[in-house]
C-alpha cells in the first residue's frame, strides 16, 4: 500500500496555530495518510541565531499535534549529528518507510522560490513533491524554478491556497519577552510548557 505522508519541518520555536491550520488544510486536501512534523535540530538557515533547546522544541510540538490521530512527531533530524538538511531527511525516510511512501513537504511559496538555492536541491525535487502552501502577496516564481530543474518543477511542485493566519514564532517570542498575552496564538498545553520551562523569558 502507498502512503502519502506530509512534512512539516521547521524550527518551531514554538509551534503555533498557524503551523497547524496549514498543516489540516492540507492535508484534507490533497488526501495524505498522516503528517509528519520535524522539529530542525540545526537548521541550515538559522546556524547564526539562538534558539530553544531541541528537547523542548520536540516536547511543544508533541503537546500541540496530540489530539489529531493524522499528525505525529518525529525527531529524526535531533538523532542525527551536523545540520538538518531536508534532503538527509527525505533519503532517511526513503529507508525507513520503503520506496512506497511518497512524500509531499509542506512550506511556504517563499521558501520554494528559494528552493535552487537548498542542498542537493534537485534530488531532493526528484525524491519528493514539495507543496506551496500561498497566500496572498507570495506567488510561486515558476519561470525561476523552471529554469533550475526544468520538468521536474511541472510534476514535484504543487500549490494550493491554504487560510490566512498571520501568526508568526518570532511575534509570540517577544509577546511572551514583554509579558503580552499569547492567547489563542497556540495550543493553550504549549503555552502552559513555556510558562512551566521559562522559554523566551
Amino acid at each position: 500500500m502507498e502512503h502519502r505522508i506530509g512534512i512539516m519541518g521547521g524550527t518551531f520555536d514554538p509551534i503555533h496555530h498557524g503551523h497547524l491550520l496549514t498543516a489540516e488544510y492540507v492535508r484534507d486536501a490533497c488526501g495524505l495518510t498522516k503528517i509528519l512534523f520535524i522539529p530542525a535540530a540545526n537548521s541550515p538557515f538559522k546556524l547564526e541565531k539562538k534558539v530553544a533547546p531541541a528537547s523542548d522544541r520536540l516536547a511543544m510540538t508533541r503537546l500541540a499535534i496530540a489530539d489529531n490521530p493524522y499528525f505525529e512527531a518525529s525527531d529524526i533530524e535531533m538523532c542525527r549529528q551536523g545540520v538538518s538538511y531536508t534532503s538527509d531527511t527525505i533519503d532517511e525516510l526513503h529507508r525507513l518507510l520503503g520506496q512506497q511512501a511518497e512524500f509531499f513537504f509542506i512550506t511556504g511559496a517563499d521558501a520554494i522560490n528559494d528552493l535552487p538555492s537548498w542542498h542537493e536541491a534537485e534530488h531532493l525535487l526528484a525524491s519528493c513533491h514539495f507543496i506551496a502552501a500561498t497566500r496572498q502577496g507570495t506567488k510561486l516564481d515558476m519561470v525561476h524554478l523552471r529554469k533550475a530543474f526544468g520538468a521536474l518543477c511541472e510534476c514535484h511542485i504543487h500549490q494550493l491556497t491554504t487560510p490566512e493566519l498571520e501568526i508568526s514564532s518570532t511575534e509570540i517570542r517577544e509577546r511572551i519577552r514583554s509579558g503580552r498575552s499569547v492567547r489563542y496564538m497556540l495550543p493553550a498545553a504549549v503555552a502552559d510548557y513555556i510558562k512551566k520551562e521559562g522559554l523566551y523569558r
